[in-house]
């Protein structure tokens, strides 16, 4: 099994292969705790192509938590600041419900595609948030706010990710 599952990413990961998905399926089907380490290291290995590919696929396995942590570090990273858009897509292939504060940092971080699709998400998942996800998530907006530059988005952001927060503190104040 081992074999085939080496068989598979090699192909999968063939810059020269027509249709790698093919090969991502067959990966994902398998579904194994190998599978899943090898395409986490693929995810982290630097390149955003073949982290684009596997993280696609791990969003399709079952028990994928593991991989979308390691998607999301990849996302956070600040080598990957301005070009992590791709990989934000990605996301809704994953359960986001406990990830709030994640999604705040890229909206508040990311590139115009990042933050799009942080909002996007923002709008409509349903996550679990308590006061110590608030808490972080101010934290984020704090640091947010003491070091953004003069963009001429800045205002604009800024009140959005206030008026998120404050919606968050209502909704906990309802529980």
């Amino acid at each position: 099994m081992e074999q085939e599952i080496d068989d598979l990413m090699r192909k999968f990961l063939d810059k020269d292969e027509s249709d790698p998905y093919r090969f991502g399926d067959k990966l994902a089907k398998i579904g194994s705790p190998e599978v899943r380490e090898k395409l986490i290291a693929v995810v982290k290995g630097g390149d955003l192509d073949n982290a684009f590919l596997a993280a696609k696929i791990l969003g399709k396995m079952e028990d994928n938590a593991e991989g979308l942590n390691a998607v999301l570090e990849v996302i956070h990273s600040p080598a990957n600041r301005g070009k992590n858009g791709g990989l934000v897509s990605l996301l809704e292939d994953f359960d986001l419900s406990e990830k709030f504060v994640d999604i705040f940092r890229i909206y508040l971080f990311g590139n115009f595609k990042a933050y799009s699709l942080a909002k996007e998400y923002l709008d409509y998942t349903e996550f679990t948030i308590t006061p110590r996800t608030l808490k972080k998530a101010e934290k984020h907006l704090n640091h947010f706010l003491n070091n953004a530059g003069n963009e001429e988005w800045f205002e604009l952001k800024k009140q959005e990710a206030e008026a998120i927060l404050r919606e968050v503190v209502e909704l906990l104040s309802k529980d």
